[in-house]
This record gives C-alpha cells, structure tokens and sequence, in this order.
C-alpha cells in the first residue's frame, strides 16, 4: 500500500489527525510540515491504474481539478497567500494528489533567486525539519481556518 493510501485509510478510521474534509472526488489534508504556512495536500480518492491526470475519464478530471482549485482558493483565503504554488508530482509516490503551498513574500529566506523562487529551492532538511510540524493546537486552528473557507465556497 502506498503513502497516501495508508493516510487515506488512516481517514477512514478516524486516526488522521491532519485531516480537514472529505470532498466527491478527494481528501484535503494540512500537511505534516509547516515551513510554508498552510501547505495544504488534496489526496485523489482511487489509487490502482490511475497515476495521472490523462488516466482519468474527462468528467472525472473536471471534477477533480475543480475541487482542487476550490481548496486552493481556500487555502488562499485561510492562510494570506500572496501566491499559490500546485505541485502534481508522483515520482515518489504514484498515487495522485496535489501539494498546494501558501507564498508570501520572505517565506524562502535568503535562497533561491534572491529569496524568490519554487519552493524545491528551500533546504529540505530545514523544511522537513521538527520545528517546521504544527503544534497540536496550531494543527486545530489551521484546520479550523481551513474548513471555514471551504464551507464557504462549496
């Protein structure tokens, strides 16, 4: 089983403490590190033969990538973003989700371009680091922000 199906299962068991809301076609998720506030992961709901956007019928993937933009409008809206950056990678782990990352200007510190730049050109042992993981109730608030946009939009 994958990363994000066992974060999945651990959803459905209710022991997924980053959880925010189930959605028709995915899960949003706070993510486990915080460097970038916010940092928002939308988890598809089905795993198996589709691992990329093309894989999926046409109405499944409107439907996929409009509730990704609506938690990316959230995310926006609950944690200030200056600008949102969407990753949809899955080298690592195959199963499709999105990695939606809150930017504000300063939030690289002196790397990258000038302190601009993707958010790869952040040190990952700094980003990944234990002082970049919410606190439990940092976790509560950012989740309660989180879900109070959604509502909002859906």
């Amino acid at each position: 089983m994958c990363l994000i199906c066992e974060r999945i299962e651990m959803i459905k068991k209710g022991e997924n403490p980053y959880f925010v809301k189930e959605l028709k076609t995915g899960y949003v998720v706070i993510g486990d590190y915080q460097h970038f506030y916010g940092y928002t992961l939308f988890l598809y709901k089905h795993h198996g033969e589709k691992t990329e956007l093309f894989h999926l019928d046409p109405l499944e993937r409107a439907e996929f990538l409009e509730e990704m933009t609506i938690v990316a409008d959230a995310v926006s809206r609950a944690f200030g973003a200056e600008k949102i950056n969407y990753e949809l990678l899955g080298m690592g782990d195959a199963h499709l989700h999105w990695h939606l990352f809150p930017r504000v200007s300063g939030d690289l510190e002196n790397y990258g371009n000038n302190g601009r730049g993707p958010v790869w050109w952040y040190p990952m042992e700094k980003m990944y680091s234990d002082d970049s993981r919410p606190s439990e109730q940092q976790l509560a608030d950012m989740k309660r922000k989180l879900l109070d946009e959604l509502e909002k939009l859906l």
